[in-house]
């Protein structure tokens, strides 16, 4: 397994979508995308998710593709939603030592992590712990 490091391509992955279970592409060329790993039993994770959506709507069509990993089952990431509803694209991973938040650089092993990934694929940015609100994200996630 490559750890990619800031400013390299990051390696294909695709993940199943939380509530179809589509295949979905994280990485690779497309929008900007911010990428957060979560997980329902994870505190932070549970208070950064609103500001997230919150996020997430402000950038519309056109902005930051705003993505969500939960590393756990599908079924605890769902009940979890039913609690706090969010909108933006979620996609659901077993967690592992070899898991993608691990390819983008989570060496720490330390969620909520999120990452930024540009319009070409390449790993631009990392940070550890939630956003304590929108305004947070969106001066983290400028190119």
């Amino acid at each position: 397994m490559t750890v990619t490091r800031i400013g390299e391509v990051a390696p294909d992955i695709s993940l199943p979508d939380l509530r179809s279970g589509q295949p979905v592409a994280v990485t690779g060329p497309g929008r900007l995308r911010l990428i957060n790993y979560w997980a329902s039993w994870c505190g932070p994770c549970r208070k950064e998710m609103p500001v997230l959506d919150a996020y997430a709507r402000q950038q519309g069509g056109n902005g930051v593709k705003v993505m969500g990993i939960a590393l756990e089952s599908r079924e605890e990431a769902l009940a979890f939603l039913r609690e706090v509803p969010v909108d933006f694209t979620l996609l659901v991973e077993n967690p592992g030592p070899g898991d993608s938040s691990v390819q983008l650089g989570n060496l720490r092993g330390i969620l909520p992590y999120t990452v930024l990934i540009d319009a070409d694929g390449r790993l631009l940015k990392t940070h550890y712990g939630a956003f304590p609100d929108p305004e947070a994200v969106q001066a983290w996630a400028r190119p």
